[in-house]
């Protein structure tokens, strides 16, 4: 392999600060700059939706307007172009399908929307007259581009030489579609996977079948997706190219998430200061109307309200925290009514103890992290997780179902070896989870102990650094693994 600098075209269907629905966005706003800082070429390329303003991200025009194959003809659509720290970001401009919608995804036409922005962002770079030698797709909704690159791209010069690599965020979203989206899209000439429903295309799976390497976001998902109960009915096509299958664990932008700077917390403090974190842990006891008490453990949760999150495990463990121990209790997040009512059904029964939030609050959430003594993530599966790394960068030691990317980041602590990171836990129980929170409360009352557990977690580096030298591998791996 070479040391030579790379061209990279990394393509997403959101990026912070420009549009964000979920952690993808934090990874397409985070990772090329990571990947620009080691020295490589890298561009990010998502759609422009009606709220990304050009007033606010100081777009500019690039070129004329430029066809693309789609339906029965063609349709134009614009470039635009801005640059966040750097990094030059293009964004599709088509009124139709993205810039007279308000928002990123749920609409009935998501994959005739997608299906246009993978067209589009292979088209623009002939008027771009730029070549990558990898485009880096993530997700779904760029599961187009592999497939097209890989069967109409080999037998056009200026594409066939283009290696990709293909990145799966999340199996449960699949982008599965009737087949006349083919038609829409101009590749009625794709096979069909044996893995498809008849009359359909799922474009996670075609991504996976043509590109040349997929990798997912934990080294331990990557493994885990191979089974059945875990692979969302794609593990069979995930074992046939298991040898170009790769983990790579998520990062987090410390300059993002920082508690010596962060303009959302009470108090700033870090590794040195961690007396001082004491001030915030007050200020959230005060914003969520419980007893302000330094030595009563507070856990706290940020989550969406769902299954895979863990939240059929909870009433039974909040029934063992708050009536069986003196403790505390936070919750941010929302999702299914169903674990609404359950919140608010443990909330009325210990008015004192919880204070469930159920809303969406980025700056609540920080004062979690910030205030919290413990931070619970109980997740049936957990791909990465963001959520425990950035509660370690905080002093917040997590609880977590050994799973994912949580059981790459958590080392479980016990009282015989104490190099853990916070408390894991293996089966998917009430018990299993109370046991390791059991575990954590002790671990609370021996103030040294946990202060020690407290600096490691605030050292660990879950920087992007480590983790954009590993994806520049892969991009080489993947430019030698087009050619062959």
């Amino acid at each position: 392999m070479t040391n030579e600098p790379l061209r990279i075209l990394f393509l997403a269907a959101e990026a912070v600060p420009l549009a964000k629905v979920g952690g993808l966005a934090d990874v397409a706003g985070a990772l090329p700059k990571a990947i620009r800082a080691l020295g490589h070429d890298v561009r990010l390329m998502i759609p422009r939706y009606g709220t990304i303003r050009s007033d606010q991200f100081h777009l500019e025009k690039v070129g004329e307007p430029f066809p693309i194959p789609l339906g029965p003809g063609r349709e134009h659509v614009h470039l635009t172009k801005t640059v966040l720290d750097e990094l030059p970001v293009y964004l599709i401009w088509n009124e139709q399908y993205f810039s007279s919608r308000d928002r990123v995804y749920g609409f009935e036409d998501d994959a005739q929307r997608f299906a246009v922005f993978g067209r589009a962002a292979l088209a623009a770079l002939k008027p771009l007259d730029w070549q990558p030698d990898v485009i880096h797709a993530n997700d779904w909704h760029t599961g187009i581009v592999p497939t097209w690159l890989d069967t109409d791209g080999r037998r056009d010069p200026f594409y066939r030489d283009i290696a990709t690599l293909f990145t799966i965020h999340n199996l449960t979203y699949q982008g599965i579609t009737g087949r006349l989206i083919l038609t829409f899209a101009q590749m009625e000439y794709l096979k069909h996977l044996d893995i498809e429903q008849p009359g359909t295309v799922n474009w996670m799976a075609q991504g996976i079948a043509h590109a040349d390497l997929i990798n997912t976001v934990s080294k331990q998902y990557a493994k885990e997706i191979l089974m059945p109960d875990i692979g969302m009915g794609l593990a069979p096509l995930l074992k046939e190219r298991k040898n170009r299958l790769f983990g790579v664990l998520n990062g987090i932008d410390y300059d993002e998430w920082n508690p010596a700077t962060d303009p959302h917390i009470p108090h700033h403090f870090g590794v040195e200061t961690l007396d001082q974190r004491a001030v915030n842990k007050a200020a959230l006891q005060q914003q969520a109307r419980l007893q302000v008490h330094p030595d009563v453990p507070l856990i706290g949760m940020v989550s969406r309200l769902d299954h895979v999150k863990g939240m059929d495990l909870m009433e039974p463990v909040l029934e063992w925290l708050l009536g069986e121990n003196k403790a505390q209790f936070v919750l941010l997040g929302t999702g299914h009514e169903g674990y609404h009512e359950m919140f608010e059904r443990v909330q009325a029964r210990y008015p004192e103890r919880i204070r469930a939030f159920l809303k969406f609050d980025d700056v609540l959430a920080r004062r979690i992290y910030a205030g919290a003594d413990m931070f619970l993530m109980p997740s049936a599966i957990e791909p990465c997780g963001l959520g425990q790394m950035i509660a370690m960068h905080y002093g917040c030691v997590p609880v977590v179902r050994a799973t994912g990317g949580l059981a790459d980041t958590v080392p479980n602590y016990t009282t015989r070896n104490r190099k853990g990171l916070g408390f894991a836990f293996a089966k998917y129980t009430p018990e299993a989870c109370i046991s390791a929170l059991n575990r954590a409360l002790k671990a609370y009352h021996d103030k040294k102990a946990w202060r020690k557990i407290q600096q490691r977690g605030m050292e660990a580096d879950f920087s992007w650094s480590s983790s954009a030298q590993e994806y520049v591998e892969l991009y080489q791996k993947a430019t030698q693994t087009h050619k062959t």
